[in-house]
């Protein structure tokens, strides 16, 4: 009879982990300040990486600071553009125009991660530059 190695099969955890990332729904946020090209390259950015990774399980609002002001200080939002990723848990910040696809993949749990490069609040929130 064959033994079982203890060594779980990689291929194996990657499944697992795609299946667990695929059943969950996002919700996002991003904040932009009025119609710069770094705000349009952002929105952009996640627009592409929202309908090519979680296509039909998200919610994506873009916030202009410019026309809604009181939002930065509501969301402790301050640079611009920011992704924030409030579902699933924790919270996830991302600052930049999110142009690094598989660093913003990682920081979503939509990739795994090679290592922890994510520094948190003490509330929980981790934040990401991109």
């Amino acid at each position: 009879m064959a033994q079982r190695s203890s060594n779980p099969n990689p291929a194996s955890e990657l499944e697992k982990f795609i299946k667990r990332a695929g059943a969950e729904r996002y919700v996002l946020r991003l904040y932009v300040v009025g119609s710069t090209p770094k705000s349009a390259a952002a929105i952009a950015n996640v627009r592409t990486l929202c309908e090519e990774h979680l296509a039909g399980r998200y919610d994506l609002e873009v916030i202009d600071l410019y026309q809604q002001p009181a939002e930065a200080k509501n969301a402790q939002i301050i640079a611009a553009p920011t992704l924030v990723r409030q579902l699933p848990k924790p919270p996830r910040r991302f600052i930049g125009q999110l142009a690094n696809k598989d660093r913003v993949l990682v920081g979503l749990k939509l990739q795994p991660q090679a290592q922890d490069d994510f520094e948190s609040n003490d509330d929980g929130t981790q934040w990401i530059k991109l």
